[in-house]
């Protein structure tokens, strides 16, 4: 009984995950140099400087459940694809976390960062920086935060309030 009881906690709650870190650390997706003929159609190719990412909004991480840091970024790549950016990102690791955009501020109610959201799918690492890229027909400005959501305990781990993008 005991060992099907150690057992259960170890699958259900995995505390082991509280002893290591998952490391994620990819870059922001960029476009490739084009290359275009040149006008007098003597045959000279020019390249072209690829269009930059545009930021689209930002915001910080607050701790709720556990301890979080880092930023949001929402960005709209050269493609038009728009991805949610987490970068110099860490929580605590766990089971069954989720990257939320919701309609709820970060400080919000713990039960409403569920209600209207769209999941942009597991958490890849609880530590560095990562991309979610937004389903195509969702308008990511209409969200308030992003969340580190836990699926098994129903509980947001940290959030971050998307505020317009700040131009340099």
């Amino acid at each position: 009984m005991v060992v099907a009881l150690a057992a259960v906690t170890l699958i259900w709650f995995q505390p082991q995950k509280l002893f290591y870190d998952d490391r994620v650390d990819e870059s922001l997706p960029t476009a490739a140099a084009g290359e275009t003929p040149a006008a007098d159609g003597g045959g000279a190719v020019i390249t072209v400087a690829p269009p930059e990412p545009v930021d689209l909004a930002a915001g910080t991480f607050v701790s709720r459940e556990h301890e979080t840091f880092g930023t949001a970024r929402v960005v709209r790549l050269p493609d038009g694809q728009v991805v949610v950016r987490l970068e110099g990102f860490e929580t605590s690791n766990g089971p069954a976390l989720h990257v939320y955009l919701s309609q709820n501020p970060a400080t919000g109610e713990e039960a409403a960062f569920d209600e209207q959201f769209v999941d942009l799918g597991p958490l890849k690492g609880n530590v560095g920086d990562q991309n979610y890229v937004v389903p195509a027909g969702v308008d990511p400005t209409g969200y308030t935060s992003v969340v580190i959501w836990c699926d098994r305990f129903d509980a947001a781990f940290g959030a971050a309030d998307l505020g317009p993008a700040t131009m340099a």
